[in-house]
């Protein structure tokens, strides 16, 4: 009997430990962003974006991708929602990067100099996609791109 009740209590225990890592990992998973404004911006290639990515200004979380859809010219159109106190200027770019080599992918606003500010539903205009890895160490193996190889 006494057996029993030592296990009930370090189960107790174990519970409560995993219920304050849970409840740790969701405060410390960032700032949510629930009101802003939206900006679109198109890619040729969003692979490793989805909805609800991180979208950073110059490195501080500034918003999410709301939503990702293909255009009539089969580019990437990404819907970003800004938070409304961040006032981004209209000569800014807009890429997808990783966090290291491993890493999540995020939209990086890399902040232009201009006294104008992008209104909502106004779409960033300098993109740049995503970098394949696996493309990048194809070509290397190969020793370059198709062309290349179709030249000698």
């Amino acid at each position: 009997m006494k057996g029993n009740i030592l296990e009930a209590v370090i189960g107790a225990v174990v519970l409560v430990v995993a219920s304050f890592f849970v409840y740790f990992a969701y405060v410390s998973s960032g700032e949510k962003v629930k009101d802003g404004y939206i900006l679109t911006a198109r890619f040729d290639d969003a692979s490793g974006i989805s909805v609800g990515s991180d979208i950073k200004l110059n490195g501080i979380k500034v918003g999410i991708v709301k939503s990702l859809a293909l255009d009539e010219s089969y580019q990437a159109r990404a819907t970003l929602l800004i938070r409304s106190d961040v006032k981004v200027p209209d000569d800014s770019s807009a890429a997808i990067t990783t966090d290291g080599i491993m890493g999540n992918k995020f939209i990086a606003i890399a902040a232009g100099y201009s006294e104008q500010k992008f209104a909502p539903g106004d779409e960033i205009e300098s993109t740049r996609s995503s970098v394949n890895l696996e493309k990048l160490i194809n070509n290397f193996a190969l020793g370059g791109d198709k062309k290349k190889s179709e030249e000698k």
